[in-house]
């Protein structure tokens, strides 16, 4: 393998890495409707891609280029979430179950946490469901905080994401509902029932 031959082939992995990583970055951008950034990043994945394919369809008879290719898209893969963890974008809403629920809401709510409580009862006895939402980067704080309470709490954790319409305060009667829930049978139905 000559000098320009290795030069490219690194430069392919390079490449395929910064597109791919690009791409799981958008996909999670795509998924919490952060438009704008998401847009940004399927440009730049898209450019790089085009250029990379390019290279590898017009030396075929470099099989090496190839073997790049894949490379970098695996280990694009890798770093994309690597990169995606640390970034830690968005929300969480975490269910903690615990039988110390007053005790664990209450330090929780002296640490800034908006706290609801519901009661429940499960085959190891009377449990309370405390749900908080959170940054996701700041979860494994909620985490430790309320294992240093009860050890033996459980966690049940669900990304979030609010729709555009969520929060605004409309009564329900002058919200307007999503066009796409008609055909589904989901609509609020014209007799005021609800």
């Amino acid at each position: 393998m000559n000098t320009t031959v290795l030069i490219t082939f690194l430069l392919i992995v390079l490449a395929r890495i910064t597109d791919v990583s690009l791409g799981t970055l958008r996909m999670v951008a795509v998924i919490q409707g952060r438009r704008a950034f998401a847009t940004v990043l399927g440009f730049i994945e898209a450019v790089v891609y085009v250029c990379v394919v390019a290279k590898v369809l017009l030396n075929m008879n470099q099989p090496a280029y190839a073997v790049a290719f894949g490379l970098g898209y695996a280990a694009g893969i890798t770093l994309g979430m690597f990169i995606e963890q640390r970034l830690a974008f968005g929300k969480q809403l975490v269910f903690l179950l615990t039988p110390k629920g007053p005790e664990l809401a209450e330090v929780l709510r002296a640490g800034d946490y908006r706290v609801a409580e519901v009661k429940g009862h499960t085959r190891d006895g009377d449990q309370t469901i405390l749900c908080v939402e959170i940054a996701r980067r700041e979860a494994e704080k909620l985490f430790r905080l309320a294992n240093a309470v009860d050890d033996r709490c459980s966690f049940i954790v669900h990304d979030i994401r609010l729709t555009e319409f969520a929060g605004r305060g409309a009564p329900k009667a002058n919200r307007r509902e999503p066009s796409w829930l008609s055909p589904l049978g989901l609509a609020p139905s014209k007799s005021g029932i609800s």
